[in-house]
């Protein structure tokens, strides 16, 4: 029995989400009995580049087709165009375009697949001022959270575009006093407590389009299940 898979597309965040306490490895343990959670996440990686690796990324795939996946990209893509990642930079209607040409490649391969977009975490620019890239010696952060909110509204257009359901990290994050340090280490990547957040709304969204634990199949009896009399019954079928 090949149990069902959810793969999870997208840059640093996507990358570091199987670390300690990272959202991808809480998501992992949460269905650990029902799917296996597979990272596809690639530091660095704007939509113009995730677009140009998409075939490659998703070619070594077998059947089933996964149950849902994950494309939570934005964040590179909104680095300031005269800033020191201006080379991560991709203009915002592009960005847009670029996720629905992402969405649309995946819908084509696995039409029954659950898509599931996530918008580009808000931006703590006195965070970035003190965590700059090695070589930046400009004193200007190289993101703003206000930038950053013109790919968070690109992204959900994308999203009801398509009717794709989609996080709103930008917004749920701000919701939190304190998110600033709180939620983001380094005023972009996430602390435990932000992926906590990521987590719980990734966990919510895959549960209203079907995707749950109580939803899917075990692929082995549970323990808890087993007739003490008799155990090895439980292996019949």
């Amino acid at each position: 029995m090949r149990r069902p898979t959810i793969v999870l597309f997208g840059d640093s965040i996507t990358e570091e989400s199987f670390g300690d306490g990272g959202w991808g490895a809480s998501l992992a343990n949460h269905f650990c009995r029902s799917a296996d959670v597979l990272m596809r996440g690639y530091s660095g990686y704007n939509t113009r580049w995730a677009l140009r690796v998409a075939e490659k990324v998703f070619g070594g795939f077998e059947s089933p087709p996964p149950a849902a996946v994950t494309v939570f990209f934005g964040a590179n893509d909104a680095c300031l165009p005269d800033r020191s990642g201006a080379f991560q930079h991709v203009p915002v209607e592009e960005y847009r375009l670029n996720l629905l040409s992402l969405l649309q490649l995946i819908r084509s391969r696995w039409p029954t697949t659950i898509l599931l977009l996530i918008t580009p975490p808000p931006i703590d620019e006195d965070g970035r001022l003190r965590f700059p890239y090695a070589d930046d010696r400009s004193g200007l952060p190289e993101r703003t959270n206000a930038f950053a909110g013109t790919y968070r509204n690109a992204c959900i257009d994308a999203a009801e575009e398509l009717a794709v359901p989609v996080v709103d990290l930008w917004t749920k994050m701000q919701r939190f006093p304190g998110w600033e340090k709180n939620l983001l280490r380094d005023g972009l990547h996430l602390t435990a407590e932000g992926n906590r957040v990521v987590f719980e709304e990734v966990v919510e969204r895959l549960r209203e389009q079907g995707v749950s634990v109580d939803a899917m199949a075990v692929d082995l009896p549970l323990f808890s299940q087993m007739d003490v009399n008799d155990p090895l019954k439980s292996f019949s079928n």
